[in-house]
């Protein structure tokens, strides 16, 4: 019975706690523009480019090898 004694409080600074980080998320602007916020991670990396390793940079690409001349092939 005297566990009560404990649970109690502690259940009332946790609600404290809850109600606090409630009000500061909605005067910070947590909650001012729900939609975009979630499709930011799909279109981030349609804007960004992809970075190309120094290997790829080095080599022809696959299908477009050079010559011994530096030509586009042999005919």
């Amino acid at each position: 019975m005297s566990i009560i004694y404990v649970m109690i409080p502690l259940a009332l600074v946790l609600v404290g706690v809850a109600v606090w980080a409630l009000v500061w998320a909605i005067r910070s602007g947590q909650f001012d523009e729900l939609e975009s916020h979630g499709w930011t991670p799909v279109l981030d990396d349609d804007e960004r480019p992809h970075p190309e390793t120094p290997a790829d940079q080095e080599r022809p690409h696959s299908g477009q090898g050079a010559g011994a001349d530096g030509g586009e092939g042999s005919g």
